[in-house]
């Protein structure tokens, strides 16, 4: 799992670079960067994963159901890993294919990983995205902080990532792009075959509810992030509310709530096990009320 207060090797970016296979990484006071050899805080992250890995195992035998999986997306990757000579990769075409191809063959043994640990393990393979709206509308900033880097074109967005979920598809039950950020690319995301998107609600507009009504249209659900990371109390009424009311100035019906998958807005990395417990407590309240709701249409 990812818990950045471990320290380095635990964070998203770092927990994903050390899977990578061929590709070295180290750190350095302005982040991960590509090497000529595996630093000590990739290969801290590899043990951490490691010794996940064997609590995992342990505390789901015999588990038989759905198990989600995290890791880096190729974009966010991308903007935060830096080339040896100190730009981002996402500087230098060539760099990003290689990530994306060292991503895909690390992503499929992660997920292989689990399913041989936990062989009744129905893997959802999610990636986190916080920077693709940022790489597509030009907003990476250099390594220098003086300039942005050069945006990224949807098409060459798109074809990355359907590389990615052609790749995984057969070896998971789902593939979602998790986003955080406001003014997600919704529109391009949708012509990704097979994959779907995790969405933080409170930062949709009207024109991205109107592109999540025509996924749920598509029989392609997005993820709604319902809950905030920060979240407390037992009951989830106000946030089923806000998205039942927009639901239904959507014209969309009752009954198609039961495809929504619900999750908390963002990662709950940064927050203690009980407040991160009661997060995921109030997230599956708001699925049962609003499975109610759909079972009473």
């Amino acid at each position: 799992m990812e818990l950045p207060d471990r320290g380095p090797g635990a964070d998203l970016v770092g927990r994903t670079a050390a899977l990578l296979p061929d590709l070295s990484v180290d750190l350095q006071p302005s982040g991960w960067r590509l090497s000529g050899g595996r630093g000590r805080d990739a290969a801290r992250g590899a043990a951490y994963l490691r010794q996940d890995l064997d609590e995992l195992a342990e505390a789901y035998d015999g588990y038989v159901g759905e198990l989600k999986l995290s890791l880096c997306g190729p974009w966010t990757l991308a903007a935060a890993v830096a080339l040896p000579r100190g730009e981002k990769a996402l500087s230098d075409p060539g760099a990003c294919r290689d990530l994306r191809q060292a991503l895909l063959a690390a992503a499929t043994d992660h997920v292989d990983r689990v399913r041989s640990l936990v062989p009744g393990a129905d893997v959802a393979l999610q990636f986190d995205e916080p920077s693709l709206t940022a790489v597509l509308t030009g907003s990476v900033p250099t390594a220098s902080g003086f300039s942005r880097l050069r945006s990224v074109d949807e098409q060459t967005a798109r074809e990355a990532l359907t590389e990615l979920t052609a790749g995984l598809a057969a070896r998971t039950r789902s593939i979602v792009v998790h986003t955080c950020a406001p003014s997600p690319p919704l529109r391009m995301l949708a012509e990704v075959p097979d994959l779907s998107v995790a969405l933080d609600v409170a930062l949709l507009g009207g024109a991205e509810w109107d592109l999540v009504a025509e996924a749920v249209e598509a029989s392609r659900a997005p993820w709604l992030g319902l809950v905030p990371t920060d979240a407390t109390g037992t009951h989830p009424g106000r946030y089923v509310e806000r998205v039942l009311a927009m639901w239904r100035r959507l014209g969309l019906p009752d009954a198609d709530l039961s495809t929504l998958t619900l999750s908390p807005a963002c990662g709950l990395a940064g927050r203690s096990p009980d407040a991160a417990l009661g997060v995921a407590r109030l997230v599956q309240a708001a699925a049962h009320e609003l499975g109610e709701i759909a079972q009473g249409s």
